[in-house]
């Protein structure tokens, strides 16, 4: 096994719960952030599971200039997104790192659904709740008032966010897990 899969799985303090909303919805994403591949054995594959879920009193839209969503807090709203379990210390410190400044990670309770309806959320049927972590967006000026679109994400952006070898800004191309310049 490589060895930043191998960092990655590796945790002296259980496993997290995260609750995804736009590109890390995607599997494929998820991976890449925190394995550096999208093609993770199944070994590694197997520790995480990816549940549709909804956050009561949020709002999703879309990023001024970016391929990415941001989350506000709105009474009002509801947003769709994927429940993630088995995320280790070492994938939630890549997680804080991939979402940078411009997100705020917080505890909330998220619904599983046993039943995922239309885009309105129409004929969701919700289950249990789960307690996870969620990246809330600061600059709320940043912010359309456009709802993200997942599929048009996966159908346009998508194959930029995990192709191999790809490095985010500012990132050490020998480490992705680190920013260039720092120890």
């Amino acid at each position: 096994m490589a060895s930043g899969v191998q960092d990655s799985i590796q945790s002296d303090e259980g496993v997290h719960c995260a609750f995804f909303y736009g590109t890390l919805m995607v599997p494929d994403v998820f991976y890449s952030v925190c394995y550096g591949t999208k093609d993770v054995p199944d070994a590694v594959a197997k520790l995480h599971t990816f549940q549709p879920a909804i956050l009561h009193g949020y709002c999703r839209r879309r990023v001024r200039y970016a391929d990415y969503p941001g989350i506000t807090e709105d009474e009002g709203h509801q947003v769709f997104g994927t429940l993630t379990t088995g995320l280790t210390r070492a994938n939630m410190a890549k997680l804080d790192y991939f979402e940078g400044g411009q997100y705020e990670r917080r505890t909330v309770t998220v619904r599983l659904l046993k039943r995922v309806g239309n885009l309105k959320g129409e004929g969701n049927v919700e289950g249990e709740e789960n307690t996870a972590e969620v990246y809330v967006y600061l600059n709320k000026n940043d912010i359309e008032e456009q709802e993200w679109d997942l599929e048009e994400f996966r159908r346009d952006k998508l194959k930029y966010w995990t192709r191999a070898g790809y490095v985010f800004e500012d990132c050490d191309p020998k480490d992705p897990a680190k920013v260039a310049g720092e120890s």
